[in-house]
């Protein structure tokens, strides 16, 4: 392999081989990539057995499979197999190869893959399209090529149904999950609109939104894992997911409900998964081309403009557009696997095993590393409920109040807070305990902060304690979930506070020691809250 995308694919195709010990599997690295830095550390975290370049090119293989053809792979002796590391074959690089060809499918690469000593023996392609456009440009390297289908894809579909797995693993919960993708280059989206993670991160929601950006590997080997999280510090501030570029990229395509994409084929698998919309921001250039695959999705899908509202692009998508772009990158699903597994065992001249092999789900994504725990609340009020619209605290104007989770945003945003809260605590293992009960730490808060107008304690069983500065009773307050088509949505109890600390602090007078019913409206769904004086007990109760 030349790079850590082309070692992907190919622990896509591996398992191919699983439960063999006839079959060694061994990895070196294809020298002349800008791309390769992360390839090689990649391996060692996997456990694989690297052989260096200079030692591969000295020894005579079974069997080499690459997943490019680029690089001095001739130098590698032994029959081949050549597997795309993409999907569609959308991008023609420019000042590389050959003029207008498809990158995966230049002439000028497959025919030093198809070497005399090293001689081509299957190249496995995705779809009956891409062997017709293979004939055209390279009739010898055509005979080599068979339909086999794509294993990354195999994946995607075989774990379609853990959506709900991914969603939950990811936070994502009622909200919106977005997805940015990004190819390499300089027609990429990270290269064309840096700005647009946090643009987005700013603009949508948190209660509403959950954003995510996929970068490919390319430019995170390029730029380096730190230089790239520096660089997209504000967004991932806010909230941003960003994926691990195996396996955990494509667990995010389904997980989600969005897609925004440049010209590069991630998007044709999240379309090949799901029919949901998806929007491009891709402006022209020239690499993408027009007659493949990505070239007619981009053509077809809307377009998001550098001042529109994303929600809009979103509703101008039309159902089967997706579909009908992914059809034309993917021949039929179901048996790429096997259908591989046969081709490479044939070239090793072996029978395969008789126990079967079928695609490996996709792991559990990582929750975003970092989430806001101050937020700029916006209010709209009226006499029987409370709009409640909360951004991370920065990313746009203020709102308001500030509302902060004490103990988990900086000291700076608590001494600015209109609301405090605070989440339980874990369990002390202390031999001689210290705790706070609800009201004791309200009222150290509202003393120890004095430009706070609330504190407030989420408790354990799911209810809150507020306080408001200047009232002489302590509230109860319980938001109650709502049900919707056999499911349970339940709403952050931060919010439900953010809703009381508005009301309470409105003119509209509050009956004293009395219970008052409020809705708090967040987004489209409305949550029933129940304000009233909180018991003794309750104020008593350690937190």
């Amino acid at each position: 392999m030349r790079s850590a995308v082309a070692l992907y694919r190919l622990l896509d195709v591996l398992p191919v081989f699983s439960g063999d010990d006839r079959v060694t599997r061994l990895f070196t690295l294809v020298p002349g990539s800008d791309f390769g830095a992360d390839t090689l550390s990649a391996i060692d975290a996997l456990g694989g057995r690297t052989v260096p370049w200079s030692e591969a090119c000295g020894r005579t293989y079974d069997l080499v499979v690459a997943a490019s053809p680029k690089g001095e792979l001739r130098m590698l002796r032994g029959p081949r197999v050549l597997l795309p590391h993409g999907a569609g074959f959308n991008k023609s690089i420019p000042g590389e190869g050959s003029a207008d060809s498809a990158s995966g499918l230049d002439p000028a690469y497959l025919r030093q893959a198809d070497h005399e000593d090293a001689p081509l023996a299957l190249h496995a392609l995705a779809h009956p399209d891409q062997v017709t456009r293979l004939a055209a440009t390279d009739p010898r390297t055509a005979r080599h090529a068979k339909v086999i289908g794509d294993l990354t894809l195999e994946r995607v579909l075989a774990s379609t149904s853990r959506r709900d797995h991914y969603r939950a693993a990811l936070g994502t919960g009622a909200r919106t999950l977005i997805v940015l993708v990004s190819t390499w280059g300089e027609e990429s989206l990270i290269r064309r609109h840096p700005g647009l993670p946090a643009q987005l991160a700013a603009q949508l929601p948190h209660d509403e939104h959950q954003l995510a950006l996929v970068v490919h590997p390319n430019e995170r080997s390029l730029l380096g894992t730190y230089e790239l999280t520096q660089r997209l510090a504000p967004a991932l501030d806010a909230g941003m997911i960003l994926p691990d570029p195996h396996e955990e990229w494509a667990s995010v395509l389904i997980a989600a409900d969005a897609l925004v994409t440049d010209h590069g084929s991630a998007a044709l698998y999240y379309c090949a998964a799901q029919d949901r919309p998806v929007v491009s921001v891709h402006r022209g250039g020239g690499e993408l081309i027009p007659s493949s695959p990505m070239g007619e999705l981009i053509a077809r899908i809307p377009q998001l403009g550098r001042a529109e509202n994303i929600a809009d692009a979103l509703r101008a998508y039309r159902p089967g557009l997706g579909h009908a772009a992914a059809q034309a990158a993917f021949a039929p699903p179901g048996d790429a696997m096997d259908r591989l597994r046969t081709e490479m065992y044939a070239l090793l001249g072996l029978v395969p095993p008789p126990h079967r092999v079928t695609p490996r789900l996709l792991p559990l994504p990582a929750p975003a590393v970092r989430v806001p725990t101050a937020f700029d609340v916006h209010v709209e009020t009226t006499a029987t409920d409370v709009r409640i619209t909360r951004h991370p605290a920065g990313t746009g104007p203020p709102g308001h109040h500030l509302a902060v989770e004490h103990g988990a945003a900086v000291e700076q945003l608590a001494r600015s807070a209109g609301l405090l809260y605070r989440r339980p605590l874990p369990a002390s293992a202390a031999p001689v305990d210290l705790a706070w009960t609800a009201d004791g730490w309200t009222r150290h808060t509202l003393s120890a902060y004095p430009g706070c107008r609330s504190a407030a304690v989420l408790l354990p069983s799911g209810g809150c304690l507020l306080r408001v500065r200047g009232h002489e009773q302590t509230y109860a307050v319980q938001v109650e979930p709502r049900s919707e088509e056999g499911r349970v949505v339940r709403v952050d109890p931060a919010v439900a506070l953010s809703a009381v600390h508005a009301r309470l602090l409105s003119p509209q007078p509050v009956p004293p020691d009395s219970r008052m019913v409020l809705d708090c409206l967040v987004g489209e769904r409305t949550f029933r809250i129940t304000l009233r004086p909180a018991t003794g007990t309750e104020a008593t109760q350690v937190i």
